[in-house]
């Protein structure tokens, strides 16, 4: 457990080294469900600057080839880890590289659709997240997004039941995300960086910062030593193995152009 800092506290030669932003999506670019148009301009202008920006997320893959199409980003990792896709505009191609061959995939949905099934009717209020139909690898059972919010103590216990039976599970914001498989976010992320941009995580850690807001991201926090929560990282900060070491004023998408602001000026200081 790290001990949360302010990041006006953070040293501009620190933030001035930084060389990639990595960023959780949903509530931490999103405020309020939404991107509001301050977090859409602060990805624009980091990546303008130069620094490498890359999404790093638990939604589905057709959001994810939007985002890699469309948005200002180098790239983005979804799923929670269980791809990357990167749009090349030269060759107007898509990268899709996965972590788990077409058969294993197709497998693990089949069982994932079996056990997500018993997990509704083992927790009611609880649905197959809106976004399902877009999935690939994981499924994902909503208990705030689009149902009346349901206590975080019932999404750990979601957790577990997945867990239970051999999944991988995961708690955001907004759902439960499973899987089989061994992948995360924290592994296709740095397996994007060292394909994709030549950046060795291990001896460049120093050098990126990732951003979030919630218990699934605890691994990319104890991995990166200049990690930024958003305000409203601090309901979890008491179920979180790892915090993030600086955190925001604000919630969501400001705290996010929060961040933005203080590495473009330390950049242009």
């Amino acid at each position: 457990m790290t001990t949360l800092l302010p990041l006006a506290s953070c040293p501009p030669s620190e933030l001035r080294a930084v060389k990639a932003i990595l960023t959780d999506i949903d509530d931490t670019l999103t405020l309020h469900g939404r991107l509001p148009a301050i977090a859409y301009r602060a990805l624009e202008d980091l990546r303008r600057t130069g620094l490498v920006v890359i999404p790093i997320t638990g939604r589905p893959a057709g959001w994810c080839d939007h985002i890699a199409r469309m948005w200002p980003v180098d790239g983005i990792v979804g799923e929670n880890g269980a791809f990357y896709f990167r749009y090349d505009d030269k060759s107007r191609k898509m990268q899709r590289v996965y972590g788990q061959p077409a058969e294993e995939r197709l497998a693990n949905s089949a069982r994932l659709e079996k056990l997500g099934a018993r997990i509704l009717t083992e927790f009611p209020g609880t649905a197959i997240a809106s976004d399902q139909a877009y999935r690939e690898i994981d499924i994902a059972i909503d208990f705030c997004e689009d149902v009346p919010a349901l206590p975080l103590a019932t999404a750990e216990r979601i957790r577990q039941a997945f867990e239970a039976e051999g999944a991988v599970a995961k708690v955001s914001s907004i759902h439960v995300n499973a899987w089989f498989g061994h992948h995360d976010k924290l592994t296709m992320t740095r397996r994007m960086l060292k394909e994709c941009f030549g950046i060795d995580t291990e001896r460049e850690k120093q050098h990126i910062v990732y951003a979030g807001d919630s218990p699934n991201d605890a691994p990319m926090f104890a991995f990166f030593p200049n990690s930024v929560g958003v305000a409203n990282v601090m309901p979890y900060k008491e179920i979180m193995a790892h915090l993030p070491r600086y955190v925001t004023k604000a919630e969501g998408g400001e705290g996010f152009a929060e961040l933005a602001r203080a590495l473009l000026e330390a950049r242009h200081g």
